[in-house]
């Protein structure tokens, strides 16, 4: 365990999420996923956390990687009829991002694939844009989705749309 982390995300603010993710920002987030689900059998979530728990600090192996697919577990993501959920997590403290793909989707869609979306987005957010980031690496999930996922029948929200913050 590396101390300086461990400090460093202890004395992070929790106001941390609302300054970067205003409510307009996640209305307009909300707004994207609703769209972006219109064109494939994708299921999208959000999440965005400013700083990881404790737990996640102190245990080896609980990288923000793991908090993201702990979260696609306990948000169900997982739990989709055609095994089709997408997590975007979103760490803000340390502006690293992980995208979570069920195995239906990871089947068909590289990880380096997914890879190239998180470091787009985390350049972003290098730059204080965190909407901007969030928007285009929405239209980049749903563009590798619509290609490999088109909509056939519109099909069921099993997922809500609101992005999540913590």
């Amino acid at each position: 365990m590396k101390i300086a982390r461990l400090l460093k995300h202890l004395v992070a603010p929790d106001w941390l999420s609302a300054k970067d993710f205003p409510e307009e920002s996640l209305r307009q987030i909300e707004k994207a996923i609703k769209a972006s689900e219109r064109q494939h059998e994708g299921e999208l979530r959000f999440v965005a956390e400013a700083s990881m728990p404790l737990s996640y600090l102190v245990l080896k192996h609980r990288s923000s990687r793991r908090r993201a697919e702990d979260l696609f577990s306990s948000l169900k993501v997982w739990d989709t009829e055609r095994n089709t959920g997408i997590l975007i997590y979103v760490q803000l403290f340390s502006r690293h991002i992980d995208i979570v793909a069920d195995r239906g989707i990871a089947a068909k869609v590289r990880q380096d694939e997914w890879d190239a979306v998180c470091r787009a987005m985390e350049s972003s957010f290098k730059k204080q844009e965190f909407l901007k980031g969030s928007l285009e690496a929405i239209e980049r999930v749903t563009a590798l989705l619509a290609h490999h996922f088109p909509s056939k029948d519109g099909g069921a929200n099993e997922l809500s749309d609101r992005p999540v913050v913590l």
